[in-house]
């Protein structure tokens, strides 16, 4: 248990903290389901636009630290080569 007065502050600042987070990622989470979902339907628009309204959030949620910026860019580049292959069918 913390008996520094600082280290009680940091347990509750970080249990605020991953409240916060916890409902970023999700919501970011929900944006890469639905272009998920866009893409297997089969519609080449919704998919582009599901996309569009997906990218902002996501590479936001590089800026606040919650994921890698690799690993969004992997996802957004993946997704955007499966948008390409719709068009194209």
């Amino acid at each position: 248990m913390a008996n520094h007065a600082s280290a009680k502050k940091r347990i509750r600042r970080n249990a605020s903290r991953a409240l916060i987070n916890g409902v970023r990622k999700t919501r970011i989470r929900t944006f890469i389901k639905n272009v998920e979902l866009a893409i297997v339907s089969g519609d080449a628009q919704t998919a582009q636009t599901a996309l569009q309204v997906a990218q902002p959030e996501m590479q936001r949620g590089v800026a606040k630290g919650l994921f890698h910026q690799k690993t969004i860019s992997r996802k957004i580049s993946r997704f955007s080569q499966r948008i390409k292959s719709l068009k194209t069918k």
